[in-house]
């Protein structure tokens, strides 16, 4: 009978799914900005619209977190498209409030199960780092060019909702090369041995591996990085309002500055996918963070184009390559990629309550006072993470380390998360790295007959006779 475990995904079609999964958060200044400004709401009303666009997105995520191997990714990967075309086409399409609240919400979901899929795919790859840095390079690079392009095509509300909207659709053809879900032997099939055994394991890996290993350092990565994704979008949200208000930029102005800052965060990717785990996770996790902190400082505190541009650009150039090493290490914390698909979750709802949060700090304290309060709250989560990637890094998730936390043995978390039969994860990587085995076969135990000899009547009487004999000589 061969072997029906799925080998992991390809690693462009995930890429493309991240890409369209995360284009919406990027966009979202030039959302929550036109808005504001082509329909009948204040700043305040408009960043709560794009704080239920991506709720929206948050609530995909936890919904689909443990869903994604029973349905199978190529399913709900269209389903999420398909969300997100119809979602985000109503949103543009239309100026009735009622409607564009619904389609970005609707179109948030799309988005959030198109990452969903991602995350888990991305989980099971070798090396979850470069493939999370190679999503974040093509949604840098796709964010750029709509903002270099989105100002030149004129005005309106829908735009950018019909930008996201085609960049999903664009993404549809990718998902022919996902897998589909896993099929079931057809009714009537004969259990034999071999394939009751098969079964059996099957239904004991599946138990075993329901419990998420590293369960408090999973609680405190996805709630830092909630945090952590707050105050980043919580300035995102308003640096459009930031450039225009207090450094007196236009729209043009704008748009090139976004492009560069997005620019420099395909640098900072590039830069940190050559690098990979040479400086562990720790050190870009923690020291990032606080760069972030001071770059948010900065381009909140701007009053013109050197000082917003420096802000942005250099917050843009680290933000993506933090991003990318929080990825890796949710991934690295457990390979069935449920701990990537709930604190990539976790962070889709800081990023919701980012620019609701930005404008009632705006308006409260002004932009200086909102960025000196959100810098203190990158700098207090970003000791947290740096512990969780010290933990993790430090002990690697090896099959004696699974068994005492209470989980199943790596060979079972293997066979259950996508990864390649007889898989192990390499004790002593700092990434939990898959190492392709020989395919080995459990087949029942067959002894030879058992054989028995049976002496005929005479000899019986001979044998009888010899006995007596040497009892009665002595012998």
């Amino acid at each position: 009978m061969p072997d029906r475990t799925p080998a992991p995904p390809a690693a462009w079609p995930l890429v493309a799914l991240f890409t369209s999964g995360y284009v919406a958060p990027y966009l979202l200044p030039t959302v929550v900005g036109r808005l504001d400004a082509h329909l009948p709401l204040s700043p305040a009303q408009a960043g709560l619209i794009g704080s239920a666009l991506l709720l929206g997105s948050a609530a995909a995520g936890f919904t689909l977190a443990s869903r994604i191997p029973r349905h199978g990714p190529r399913p709900l990967a269209r389903l999420g498209l398909l969300l997100a075309v119809l979602g985000y086409g109503t949103a543009a399409a239309t100026a009735q409030l009622p409607l564009v609240i619904t389609g970005a919400v609707l179109g948030g979901f799309g988005s959030g199960t198109a990452t969903a899929v991602a995350a888990s795919g991305i989980a099971a790859q070798r090396d979850p780092h470069r493939t999370s840095a190679l999503g974040l390079l093509s949604v840098s690079a796709t964010a750029g060019a709509l903002y270099l392009t989105l100002p030149r095509l004129g005005g309106g509300h829908g735009l950018p909702f019909a930008a996201i909207a085609l960049v999903a659709l664009v993404c549809w053809p990718a998902t022919r090369h996902l897998p589909g879900a896993d099929r079931p032997e057809a009714p009537g099939t004969p259990a034999t041995p071999d394939r009751q055994d098969r079964a059996d394991g099957t239904a004991r890996a599946v138990r075993a591996s329901a419990r998420l290993p590293y369960p408090r350092a999973g609680m405190i990565l996805a709630g830092a990085l909630m945090l952590w994704s707050l105050a980043q979008n919580a300035l995102w949200g308003v640096s459009g309002r930031i450039g225009a208000q207090q450094a007196g930029l236009s729209e043009v102005t704008l748009g090139i500055v976004f492009a560069a800052a997005l620019g420099a965060g395909l640098l900072g990717v590039t830069a940190a996918s050559a690098l990979g785990a040479r400086l562990g996770r720790a050190v870009p996790v923690g020291v990032g963070t606080a760069v972030i902190a001071c770059c948010v400082v900065l381009a909140s505190h701007a009053r013109d184009l050197g000082s917003f541009a420096a802000g942005e650009i250099l917050w843009n150039a680290v933000y993506p390559v933090v991003l990318s090493y929080a990825i890796g290490l949710a991934a690295a914390l457990d390979p069935r990629g449920r701990w990537a698909v709930l604190v990539g979750s976790a962070s889709s709802l800081g990023v919701a309550c980012g620019p609701v949060t930005g404008s009632l700090l705006a308006e409260g304290a002004g932009f200086p006072g909102m960025g000196l309060v959100l810098g203190g709250l990158l700098l207090a989560v970003a000791g947290p993470m740096a512990g969780v990637a010290l933990h993790v890094g430090g002990r690697p998730l090896t099959p004696g380390s699974v068994r005492r936390r209470g989980g199943a043995p790596a060979a079972v978390l293997a066979a259950g998360a996508g990864t390649p039969a007889g898989s192990v994860p390499r004790v002593g990587a700092q990434e939990l790295e898959v190492v392709e085995l020989a395919q080995l076969r459990t087949r029942p135990l067959r002894l030879p007959p058992l054989r028995v000899l049976l002496l005929s009547p005479a000899a019986t009487r001979r044998t009888r006779d010899k006995i007596r004999r040497r009892v009665g000589t002595g012998v």
